[in-house]
């Protein structure tokens, strides 16, 4: 291990600083830091409740130390990143600098670009964060470090490995558009990318930001803007768009010092939803996923009340909250005899098309790591020990969340062990069936959305609930875009091929769209009827964009709502569980 000196330049209190550091090892070290924290010992525990299958033994040529989760392309294949591994010329690092690679289901690998290729690192190196496949086929990611600036980047690559750097950090003044991103984007539905920056901004906790696809990159936000930065500080996550529009993400630090839960809108306003204060959880590290309840779920690497002697300070947890920052605490890890239940979850949870979630423990100190099942109430099952087999061929330490695959399959990575030392890729079967995934989530009528599946072909039928879709392109067997049809309603997505009939694991929502209203204008108390799509699930009416309005549903076409009290002329919006849909036309309010 190099540099870990890191370690000893922490400083307590909310506002964490660092010094001597190398920003290209910086995420890895400070894993390692949080881990050694708390010792670590060797024992080996296995509670196998489910099939698991290693699928690729990294070895440093082909990669090592994968610490993102994995992600499913249109054309069925999996592509990630490794921290370091792979071939570079310029690598001052024997190591490597990081790889991007390509995996079939069945564990085929291919390396299809490795990190610092340029001279000087220009194109990046040491990638931490998962991909996203962005609208045109492209994945979208970041690097840790590296760039023009050497403040890390944001990448764009093609399914060929043809890589552009879109974006490198530190290059305004004391690095106030941020440094070090740690984690992947998220694209929004206006089709730009949402993303963080661990370090960087005015106040060196760390940023929000927003870039395009052509490179064009605004500072939303920089944290630690509050005093003792209350709002939060070092956000090692990425983002979730939730519903409503907004953003929502967690900090490593800050708050009351543990860690906080953000809000934040695409426009860059920030509101705290929830200071940890270590019995509830500290270190929230996975990010966080909006569950078909609406709540959101996540997780804390550290704290919680388990009292295990395993990990002072708690063992971490798993939790739920609100969009209004009503949290509850689910699980409090190593709560069972010598922690068979796992400890320390550093990765994200999934929601499976069972409506329960699915994790990942790292347990570096305990057993070598987890993969779990949780119900929406709290009941954990244990579904399988790392390291049971002869030399960990199995892998140990999964530091990244899963993906279930649209073959109803469980896909993640370890970050140590494995017959090349250097991690592992595994699949692993829980008994769920294939299913459909739609991206994106919500779109109005006319919209193009993709739909990711098994056993395509020029005989798919589409229908939203029960509208038949007709405009259908088949790109292969696992990929098809689709045009929103004339009348659907919100509800799940079918495809049809054959004898074989698969449903979405979420809900689609038709976003509304505000086409008139009678009458044109009146006071406070007129009735107005507003005409439009996707009203059904209709959950607020406002008068001049933000003023709350009594409303009632008559059809998924038809809302009637009464102008109310400090309405202002200006449009007439309509909310629902698939978005917000605005009048071109103004309300005058006389």
């Amino acid at each position: 291990m190099r540099n870990l000196q890191i370690c000893a330049s922490h400083t307590a209190g909310p506002e964490p600083k660092w010094s001597g550091c190398n920003i290209r090892r910086f995420y890895y070290f400070k894993l390692i830091c949080i881990l050694f924290a708390f010792g670590f010992s060797t024992a080996l525990i296995s509670t196998a409740q489910a099939s698991l299958t290693t699928l690729v033994s990294l070895d440093g040529v082909n990669g090592s130390w994968p610490y993102m989760a994995l992600t499913q392309g249109a054309d069925g294949n999996f592509y990630g990143t490794t921290y370091e591994g792979g071939f570079s010329a310029n690598c001052i690092f024997a190591g490597g600098c990081g790889t991007v690679f390509k995996m079939t289901a069945a564990g085929k690998l291919t390396t299809i670009y490795n990190f610092c290729s340029l001279a000087n690192c220009t194109d990046g190196d040491n990638p931490v964060g998962s991909l996203v496949q962005g609208s045109d086929g492209s994945f979208y990611g970041t690097t840790s470090g590296g760039g023009t600036h050497s403040g890390g980047t944001v990448f764009q690559v093609t399914p060929a490995g043809k890589l552009i750097t879109l974006y490198s950090f530190c290059a305004s003044a004391n690095c106030s558009d941020g440094e070090g991103p740690t984690a992947g984007l998220v694209q929004s539905r206006n089709g730009n990318f949402y993303g963080t920056t661990q370090l960087g901004g005015n106040n060196g906790g760390g940023t929000v930001f927003e870039i395009t696809s052509t490179g064009n990159l605004i500072t939303l936000y920089r944290f630690c803007a509050q005093p003792a930065c209350t709002d939060g500080a070092e956000p090692m996550s990425g983002l979730v768009q939730a519903t409503n529009g907004n953003f929502y993400g967690e900090t490593l630090f800050g708050g009351t010092g543990f860690g906080v839960i953000f809000e934040i809108t695409p426009l860059g306003g920030l509101t705290t939803l929830f200071s940890f204060n270590g019995t509830d959880g500290s270190a929230p590290l996975g990010g966080l996923i909006q569950a078909v309840d609406g709540g959101f779920y996540g997780v804390t690497t550290n704290g919680g009340t388990s009292g295990s002697l395993e990990c002072t300070g708690g063992c971490g947890t798993v939790f739920k909250i609100t969009a209004g920052g009503k949290l509850t605490t689910l699980y409090n890890f190593c709560s069972s005899v010598n922690c068979v239940d796992g400890a320390r979850p550093y990765g994200p949870l999934v929601e499976g098309t069972d409506g329960n979630f699915y994790g990942t423990t790292s347990d570096f100190d305990v057993n070598n790591g987890t993969v779990f099942e949780i119900t929406p109430r709290g009941t954990l099952t244990t579904l399988y020990s790392f390291c049971t087999l002869l030399n960990c061929e199995d892998g140990a330490t999964p530091t990244v969340g899963l993906v279930q695959a649209t073959n109803g399959t469980f896909y993640g990575t370890t970050s140590q062990s494995g017959s090349g030392g250097a991690g592992t890729i595994f699949s692993l079967s829980t008994g769920l069936g294939a299913y459909l995934k739609t991206q994106p989530s919500s779109a109005k009528e006319g919209a193009t959305v993709g739909i990711f599946g098994q056993g395509f072909s020029g005989s798919s039928v589409v229908r939203f609930g029960d509208v038949q879709a007709t405009n259908v392109k088949i790109f292969g067997t696992t990929f098809l875009t689709v045009k929103v049809p004339a009348g659907a309603l919100s509800g799940p997505v079918t495809v049809t091929t054959g004898g074989t009939t698969l449903t979405s694991n979420q809900q689609f929502r038709v976003t509304p769209q505000v086409l008139g209203f009678n009458p044109p204008g009146g006071s406070v108390g007129t009735q107005v009827t507003i005409n439009g799509i996707g009203f059904q699930q209709a959950l607020g009416v406002g008068f001049g964009d933000n003023v709350p309005a009594l409303f009632i549903v008559n059809s998924d076409t038809e809302v009637t709502a009464t102008v109310p009290a400090g309405a202002k002329t200006g449009q007439i919006r309509v909310v629902t569980i698939g978005g917000t849909g605005f009048s071109s036309a103004t309300f005058t309010v006389n």
